[in-house]
């Protein structure tokens, strides 16, 4: 009787063993499974902000043939060339500093794929049927983002208005008080305006 309590207690502790064992094994598996979601997750998202940066780039804009003709205006402008040497590039002015609305945009983007492939400006005489439509769908969206992005380097607050133009001097405080949005007043500052907008 004693000898049969006795394999029933190896028994248990061996399957207590057992159990703890594999309660281990299990703790481990997961947590290996946690750090490879981990690693994994971290290379994804450094590898997915570092698309996003490179298709910043105006040598990635530039690359398709429909932009040539648009950056040969932008680097006749004052956003290009100008006494104290600093440039903005084509994100600068067309992609959002703020995640969100820079997916967005990027997301939207696929729309000048298509134009490219389907080849909507790829000549002069293309790009100058399309202008007004093209200026107009980018003057509204600045002026519905308030031109965010011009704001980016460009503020009332930080105007030194001694140094502007006498108009300038004069709109400025103005539009401020108003309220106005960049786009309201500077069009074609970085490409040409439609030839119907010329007098703007």
């Amino acid at each position: 009787m004693s000898a049969m309590k006795g394999d029933h207690g190896a028994e248990g502790a061996a399957s207590g063993r057992h159990l703890k064992r594999s309660a281990h094994r299990a703790f481990w598996r997961k947590a290996v499974f946690v750090m490879v979601g981990v690693v994994v997750g971290v290379f994804t998202m450094a590898g997915f902000v570092t698309a996003i940066e490179w298709t910043n780039r105006t040598e990635f804009c530039i690359s398709c043939h429909s932009m040539k003709q648009n950056y040969a205006e932008y680097k006749e402008s004052i956003h290009y060339l100008n006494r104290s040497g600093a440039h903005a590039q084509c994100s600068d002015c067309h992609v959002p500093k703020a995640l969100g609305p820079k997916l967005v945009r990027k997301f939207l983007a696929y729309k000048d794929i298509v134009a490219e492939i389907q080849g909507t400006i790829d000549t002069p005489e293309k790009l100058e049927a399309k202008r007004p439509e093209l200026a107009e769908r980018v003057w509204a969206y600045m002026a519905a983002t308030d031109s965010r992005e011009c704001r980016n380097c460009h503020s009332f607050d930080s105007m030194n208005t001694s140094k502007q133009t006498i108009a300038a001097r004069n709109k400025h405080p103005e539009a401020a008080l108003e309220n106005k949005t960049c786009i309201s007043c500077h069009k074609g500052v970085a490409h040409k305006l439609p030839s119907s907008k010329d007098d703007l």
